[in-house]
């Protein structure tokens, strides 16, 4: 290819680019997050439409989208004379490594236009915020499009390892030595110890074990040597539970 040319895919991704940020232009109403914008408008790839655009930001910003959907849960607060459960039921977790959500259950949701998550209103675009003044929610929408990304990254962290390893600066935090390529992420309170000694605090505070809080990314010989721990320690528990109870000697010699 001679000096100076453009390679087909530049071409490919130039028109694509010219085509989007048009038909983004014609849907950008006169109000509009601003970082959004400036997210969108830096992608090697537009996205054509604001809604777009707003998805695309909070999936670049996965740890900020996880602080707000805990915020918005804090000021929903948890239904009155709920409970976390596990079942089958509709809305309900079938394990605990799920993050219990009230609001998804028929019982305590909060209709259209709130979100089945946080339980907050849901604007234009999936935004949390009524920045255009309509005064009431979007009808169509059930989720903000920030509980969204932190509800991916609570039922799967480990699919956001590159982001938690740069947010500890590539250090094992068990121990503070720098992270290898098979580093693996942790629950620092492991899920099962959520379940059996924090099940009855309140809802937004049980949120933070899924979320940034309680994850950390440690070398995977690190992750190995506390799974076996927390193994043996469930073990313990097991047998201590299945024990028979020694009997009385005074109530024998009775």
């Amino acid at each position: 290819m001679s000096e100076g040319s453009t390679s087909p895919g530049s071409t490919w991704r130039d028109t694509r680019n010219a085509r989007s940020r048009a038909r983004l232009d014609r849907a950008l109403p006169a109000i509009f997050p601003a970082p959004v914008l400036q997210h969108a408008l830096s992608r090697p790839l537009l996205p054509p439409t604001p809604r777009l655009a707003v998805e695309s930001y909070w999936r670049a910003h996965i740890l900020r989208a996880d602080r707000l959907a805990r915020a918005l849960a804090a000021r929903s607060g948890a239904p009155a004379g709920w409970t976390w459960r596990l079942g089958t039921e509709p809305g309900l977790a079938a394990s605990f490594r799920l993050p219990p959500s009230p609001y998804r259950e028929p019982a305590h949701g909060r209709g259209r236009g709130h979100c089945c998550l946080c339980g907050q209103p849901v604007f234009r675009f999936g935004w949390h915020k009524d920045l255009w003044g309509a005064g009431q929610p979007n009808k169509n929408a059930a989720w903000h499009s920030a509980c969204v990304t932190a509800w991916k990254l609570w039922c799967a962290p480990a699919e956001q390892v590159t982001v938690l390893k740069r947010h500890q600066r590539h250090r094992c935090t068990e121990s503070g030595k720098r992270l290898f390529k098979t580093a693996e992420v942790d629950h620092r309170v492991p899920l099962y110890r959520v379940w059996r000694e924090h099940r009855d605090a309140p809802w937004p505070e049980l949120l933070g074990y899924w979320g940034a809080p309680n994850l950390q990314v440690v070398n995977r010989v690190v992750h190995v040597a506390k799974c076996g721990a927390e193994a043996g320690e469930r073990a313990a528990r097991r047998r201590a539970a299945v024990a028979p109870v020694p009997a009385d000697p005074v109530s024998m010699e009775s």
